[in-house]
């Protein structure tokens, strides 16, 4: 059965280099996935293309989408991105599958419009924590302020990645690192309206993705789930338990 797949999850968390080496050790399940490509106002990033990663417009151009029919409107970390809903069908009608890789908010519209209920879809969060260290950083004693705890875990990882591009960060890098790390928790109070959690502890730029060829560590337990989650295998592997609502006020 046909169906789009959501991946979604904070900044850095892991998506890209997990699409990536899902490629390289199961191209079967890849091989007909579409990415479904967004309007974006922000600027591209190192090594992203036109039209390929996104089709980057003036910001006034995409709001003049918003409340237009046939389009999804989100704003994401103070970007705008737009999706064309009859792209979802092209890829359809093509014989592929819809495959979206990015930010929750994205596929919380799709949903809130109906999307969910017009296509099958199957949803996947990705997050730098699991549930049990969720309840474990909430039950020790006077408690963890998690998004403290979040946006360190993510910033390490974003200015990771940003060092392994630049040789030198500017203020609008570190000013963007801080805007990512921000969000991240408000990105995981999603994680709950997604069918699969994956937690994923090496993010982008992390050494156990391909330093030795084989993925290692968190990198390749992410790998085996997500694989799990397309192959429909029951029981799952390494997924985490149901998150709820209430996991992350």
């Amino acid at each position: 059965m046909q169906r789009i797949v959501f991946l979604a999850g904070p900044s850095c968390v892991g998506k890209r280099p997990l699409v990536r080496i899902m490629r390289m050790f199961y191209p079967e399940l890849m091989a007909n996935f579409k990415q479904l490509v967004l309007f974006n106002d922000r600027t591209p990033s190192p090594g992203e293309e036109e039209g390929v990663d996104s089709f980057f417009r003036p910001r006034g151009e995409i709001e003049a989408l918003r409340g237009k029919d046939g389009f999804i409107v989100a704003d994401v970390r103070g970007d705008l991105q737009a999706l064309e809903v009859a792209q979802i069908q092209r890829i359809f009608a093509a014989g592929q599958i819809p495959f979206f890789e990015g930010n929750p908010f994205v596929p919380g519209k799709l949903r809130e419009a109906g999307l969910f209920e017009q296509f099958p879809t199957v949803s996947v969060f990705l997050s730098p924590l699991s549930r049990e260290e969720i309840l474990y950083l909430k039950s020790v004693p006077f408690g963890v302020d998690l998004n403290k705890f979040v946006s360190e875990v993510q910033r390490r990882k974003l200015l990771h990645r940003v060092m392994r591009q630049k040789s030198h960060l500017s203020l609008r890098d570190l000013e963007d690192i801080e805007k990512r790390s921000a969000n991240a928790l408000t990105e995981m109070r999603e994680a709950w309206k997604f069918d699969h959690v994956i937690h994923l502890h090496d993010g982008e730029g992390h050494d156990n993705w391909d330093a030795n060829y084989y993925p290692i560590g968190s990198a390749r337990k992410a790998m085996l789930a997500l694989a799990s989650v397309l192959r429909n295998d029951s029981p799952l592997t390494g997924i985490d338990d149901p998150w709820t609502e209430d996991l992350i006020l």
